[in-house]
């Protein structure tokens, strides 16, 4: 099955304003790096159509499907705490969205395809490795249970690309619940006012929130929700020492999905500050920084919607706030809970905060890296300098009477073995891009997409390189 006239256009037809439409600039000589065939079957795509030279052409934005119209969205967003009024899509064409197997509404985005009125100077472009390391990260991300836009493809454009020195292009093929984000709201506050706010919060509603559709007080209560599924994907994030690096709030999603896997990595060594990202200067977005900027980032999208809560101001900004409020309490609810988990514990206790706290004190102090540590508690052992936390934690244990076999298991099946480990990452990307090999990336996907599985074979996908995490910096590849 082709694509032709199965992509739906439901933006376009709801928020004009909020978009312009635009052509792929095209590629000389496409060809796919890689195919996600599982996503295929979710999405309900011919995996052999989809890798013929008519698919490849779609991927490469060489040909648009019948009946889609391919659009670049409007939104702006705060980067690094300074507002910009005007960004978009500058280098990324939505070609429409489709239905999958179970009936969900999926964006097909792609990246990479050339200018747009958004671009701002760019050459609306990417290179190779910037788009292998959203499938790679994206695929890892999703295989971990964490809500994540996915990588359907990766085409090579045959095209140079411009950076710090030249690179060989590539395109992304990118699906997503939504592209919707707080900044859209932004855009639609800054640029068109109320009316627009509400075109676009009924729009949001109903692709993501369903059940409030129609209902009294909906907008106070859609801010409750996005607020809820940040606070649970933010949660998700930390509990597998995962760091956005770029939290701005074109890049938080109404969907409650992980959205642009630029300057992001997973965490070796334990400590809160820890920053990555080669542009976060300051460490606004840093590992520990990351509950707090999802809130202040839920904080704009409130102010957005202040409008649509009460005609009256003040009652407006008094229930929005408290939503806002509330989010420290429903993310320490999600954290609690997955750290729980974590520990091989099913019960609650009012001690467990503490324990939770005076472990990652220890993490810290002791610079132990962050999985493998929690992937090595299944076997009830501790490093030296824990025996009086290691205590505490097993007669929680033993309070729960559970068979510590089971236990374990459970652990094991919430604590990875394998993540994408930086220095693994980095020389996979390499090979990729300057050796057009492939091989070291499919080792490193065979690992990352199963992974609380320990294989033969696959142990130094496991092991930590924490000498080389020492100044380890990710780009965005703009």
């Amino acid at each position: 099955m082709t694509l032709d006239g199965r992509l739906d256009d439901s933006f376009a037809r709801e928020l004009g304003g909020m978009f312009e439409f635009a052509s792929a600039a095209g590629s000389s000589a496409p060809r796919v790096l890689v195919l996600n065939t599982d996503l295929c079957g979710e999405l309900g795509l011919d995996v052999e159509w989809l890798a013929s030279p008519a698919g490849v052409a779609v991927l490469a934005g060489n040909a648009v499907p019948i009946g889609a119209h391919p659009l670049a969205q409007a939104y702006s967003g705060h980067q690094f705490g300074g507002f910009s009024p005007r960004l978009g899509d500058g280098r990324a064409l939505l070609l429409g969205e489709l239905h999958d197997r179970y009936g969900e509404r999926r964006d097909l985005h792609l990246k990479g395809s050339g200018r747009t009125t958004f671009s701002r100077g760019g050459d609306g472009y990417a290179a190779v490795g910037p788009m292998l390391r959203e499938y790679a990260i994206g695929e890892a991300m999703h295989a971990l249970g964490i809500p994540t836009t996915r990588a359907l493809a990766v085409v090579a454009t045959g095209d140079q690309v411009a950076r710090d020195t030249m690179l060989p292009g590539a395109i992304l093929a990118r699906v997503a619940a939504s592209h919707l984000r707080v900044g859209t709201f932004q855009y639609a506050s800054v640029h068109h006012g109320t009316e627009m706010v509400q075109r676009v919060a009924d729009y949001a509603i109903d692709r993501h929130y369903p059940e409030l559709v129609g209902t009294e007080g909906r907008s106070l209560a859609f801010l409750e929700a996005v607020t809820q599924r940040q606070a649970e994907l933010v949660a998700r994030w930390m509990l597998v020492g995962f760091i956005h690096g770029v939290m701005n709030t074109d890049n938080s999603t109404i969907s409650g999905e992980t959205i642009d896997y630029g300057p992001c990595a997973f965490m070796d060594r334990f400590d809160p500050a820890t920053v990555f990202s080669s542009i976060d200067h300051n460490g606004r977005y840093a590992y520990g920084n990351q509950p707090s900027i999802i809130q202040w980032n839920l904080a704009r999208l409130a102010e957005t919607l202040l409008p649509l809560i009460d005609d009256d101001s003040e009652t407006a900004v008094a229930a929005a706030t408290s939503v806002i409020h509330g989010f420290v309490d429903r993310f320490n609810d999600a954290w609690l809970a997955g750290m729980r988990a974590k520990l091989g514990l099913v019960t609650a206790h009012d001690t467990d905060t503490a324990l939770v706290n005076d472990l990652f004190e220890l993490l810290h102090q002791h610079q132990l890296d962050f999985t493998t540590f929690f992937r090595s508690l299944s076997s009830f052992a501790t490093p030296p300098g824990f025996e009086e936390w290691a205590a505490r934690w097993t007669d929680r244990l033993r309070a729960e009477a559970r068979d510590l076999s089971t236990v374990a298991a459970h652990m094991d099946s919430v604590n990875p073995i394998y993540i994408p480990r930086n220095h693994l990452v980095e020389e996979a990307l390499r090979a990729a891009s300057e050796d057009d090999d492939l091989a070291p990336l499919h080792r490193l996907m065979e690992a990352v997409t199963r992974p609380f599985e320990q294989r033969a074979g696959l142990e130094r996908y496991a092991a930590p390189d924490l000498v080389a995490a020492t100044g380890y910096q990710t780009f965005c590849g703009t």
